[in-house]
């Protein structure tokens, strides 16, 4: 069986590193916001290139603090509308929402599943502060084109960069294209912890203190306490496991771009839609995502061959439970979509056997 991501493979080519990481810790008698909490933050912003990096408890938490720590600051309040592509992952709403602000949901572009910013335009209303634009499957959004808008309309934007670590246009690396971004270090990223992690990158002094300050009780200084805050803080022991497959990173996106590559050039089937990528090193390839209207199908006939694939994702945040007041709102591309994607296996460790048996069956569905 090729699984879809071997993550014990994945870690055991750093094992050596990994332990040492974690000896480290355990007899530095240092375990919560110690110097692996400090120095990971410096090389994480230091990578993506901004002046801040600050971190928390996970993916989410880094989203909801932006947006908490702008309605302290006083650039948010209860009711402001926030855009946010309706295709996304439900952290993407589940942030807007937990903190008391409407959620406006704007279809994709239908080849790069990413905000689609001629649509971004008509979705502005006098109450809409800011733009959480979300870099779906490791490619990076328009952020060109939304930066434009969002300068025009005086709006806040933010980078959903779960998916995206490393992504580059233009010079300029995901997580720094934005006023602030959200990164989720969760082990099946594409750097992942050996647990929950995330963080906040930003070029903004005022904002890192704060999300800083809310995610520690609301504490710039010990017992004493600015803000009603919350618990939300990267782990000594993950930090240190993250610094190491920081240093490998690059390595993994390029092996995932190589996998990447041949499936472009070698799937060769009608029943199958490809994905676009706009701009070369734009995407890191979290996912290689395909489409397909016979997806049940296609799915079945891929693991009788012994191949593993997952859905990312069979329900749009506005058919969920969760969001049952929304029951009735059409989003006609994003439902589309989410009918019929399907992510193929893709890894840095992935080898060409494997990726050459996967395209070989694929072209004979």
């Amino acid at each position: 069986m090729i699984q879809f991501l071997d993550l014990k493979v994945i870690n055991t080519q750093y094992r050596d590193e990994l332990v040492q990481a974690a000896t480290d810790v355990i007899d530095s008698g240092w375990y919560i916001q110690g110097a692996q909490v400090e120095q990971f933050e410096r090389e994480f912003a230091d990578y993506c290139g901004t002046k801040h990096c600050v971190g928390v408890a996970n993916g989410l938490d880094a989203l909801i603090l932006i947006l908490r720590a702008w309605k302290e600051l006083g650039k948010l309040k209860d009711g402001d509308e926030v855009i946010v592509p309706a295709n996304t992952y439900i952290a993407s709403i589940l942030a807007i929402t937990e903190n008391r602000l409407k959620a406006v949901l704007v279809e994709p572009d239908e080849q790069t599943y990413n905000l689609d910013p001629k649509l971004i335009e008509q979705a502005i209303t006098p109450k809409t502060k800011a733009i959480l634009a979300v870099h779906l499957y490791g490619q990076l959004a328009d952020m060109l084109e939304i930066n434009k808008i969002a300068k025009k309309n005086n709006l806040l934007v933010i980078e959903d960069s779960a998916q995206s670590h490393g992504a580059i246009y233009n010079g300029i690396k995901a997580g720094n294209w934005g006023d602030a971004s959200g990164f989720s270090f969760y082990p099946g990223k594409n750097l992942g912890a050996l647990g929950d992690g995330g963080a906040v990158t930003t070029n903004d002094d005022e904002l890192a203190q704060t999300i800083r300050a809310l995610g520690n009780y609301g504490s710039h200084k010990k017992y004493e306490n600015l803000y009603q805050g919350i618990n939300s803080r990267l782990d000594e022991m993950q930090a240190a496991f993250l610094r190491v497959k920081l240093r490998h990173l690059d390595k993994e996106i390029e092996k995932r771009r190589e996998v990447a590559d041949y499936y472009l050039q070698n799937i060769k089937n009608e029943n199958i839609i490809l994905p676009t990528v706009r701009y070369e090193n734009n995407s890191v390839w979290h996912l290689f995502v395909i489409r397909a209207n016979k997806r049940k199908e296609l799915q079945k006939y891929l693991l009788d061959n012994g191949i593993q694939t997952l859905i990312h994702y069979p329900l749009p945040p506005h058919k969920q439970e969760a969001y049952k007041e929304w029951k009735d709102e059409s989003c006609v591309i994003s439902e589309q979509i989410h009918n019929e994607v399907l992510s193929l296996p893709i890894s840095g460790v992935q080898s060409l056997k494997d990726t050459r048996k996967i395209v070989k069956i694929l072209n004979e569905f």
